[in-house]
């Protein structure tokens, strides 16, 4: 398999509807989230957070239409851990909202802020509602009394799964027509070859496809990362169950930094290991 380049990369659904050479597609995918109907893509502002530098973290989609802060990201692993990592986004995005229009938030005068809207699309291979709100209050003690609560929505749109949303926003039907195709393939051809074969298969009268055979390599790159990427995720949390957590560890850890390129630093955050066990774990690498 190929090594992956370990420097920030955009998923694929970013690059479809994180892109401002096609503000239109990310209107769509708007208008058909919120049940809107806007028609001025030139009048969005995408602010996709890139500081973050690996997948995981990484909040695929944002940007500021109609007075609202959307927030956007594609899933293939299921993670309730959403309202916390949406928090740290929504952050961030704020902190720069205010620094760019030299807002004062130690003044006097209330200042007036988009409002988020938190979404999850999600495609992973586990079983998952085909709409669900998961809330960062599901993380803290029983009967605490919190003053501060997340909701994110997560839209499951694999086959069978979103279909309204789908039929809304006939890019983001596209997409998900693509990954499902390349999961079939892959099931009797390697993954470099079933991304090529669903590629080559995807219907001339897709809006995506012009597009997409344009940047091929870099789509490729994206989607042999994110495939290899999820399947390392997956095989981590099944062995990880089991007797030999260390090894397991250790195991993937090795996959990643040999077939994929990473560091073993971002092998170990990768893998959500705690700080305080990391070096235990590198010196066994």
């Amino acid at each position: 398999m190929p090594s992956a380049q370990r420097e920030y990369r955009d998923r694929l659904f970013t690059f479809i509807f994180g892109s401002k050479e096609h503000r239109d597609w990310t209107l769509s995918l708007y208008n058909a989230v919120n049940n809107t109907h806007y028609t001025e893509p030139e009048r969005i502002a995408i602010t996709t957070i890139r500081e973050v530098l690996y997948l995981g973290m990484h909040n695929d989609v944002s940007f500021l239409v109609a007075n609202g802060m959307s927030l956007y990201e594609q899933q293939s692993t299921y993670c309730p851990n959403m309202p916390l990592r949406m928090l740290q986004y929504a952050g961030n995005l704020y902190e720069r909202h205010v620094h760019e229009r030299h807002m004062n938030k130690y003044g006097h005068k209330l200042l007036s802020l988009p409002a988020p809207k938190l979404v999850v699309f999600y495609n992973g291979q586990s079983e998952a509602a085909e709409e669900e709100v998961l809330r960062l209050s599901d993380s803290f003690p029983e009967g605490a009394r919190a003053d501060i609560e997340v909701r994110v929505r997560m839209i499951n749109i694999n086959p069978g799964m979103g279909e309204q949303i789908k039929a809304a926003c006939v890019p983001l039907r596209e997409y998900t027509w693509l990954v499902e195709e390349i999961r079939r393939n892959a099931e009797d051809v390697d993954v470099l070859l079933a991304i090529d074969k669903a590629l080559a298969a995807m219907p001339a009268d897709f809006e995506i496809l012009p597009y997409l055979l344009a940047h091929k390599a870099e789509v490729r790159d994206m989607l042999l990362t994110e495939y290899d990427e999820a399947e390392a995720m997956e095989l981590f949390r099944e062995e990880g169950r089991e007797e030999g957590r260390d090894q397991t560890i250790l195991e993937v850890a090795a996959s990643l930094i040999g077939e994929l390129g990473y560091t073993a630093d971002k092998a170990m955050e990768f893998l959500r290991v705690p700080k305080a066990e990391r070096s235990r774990y590198l010196s066994m690498l």
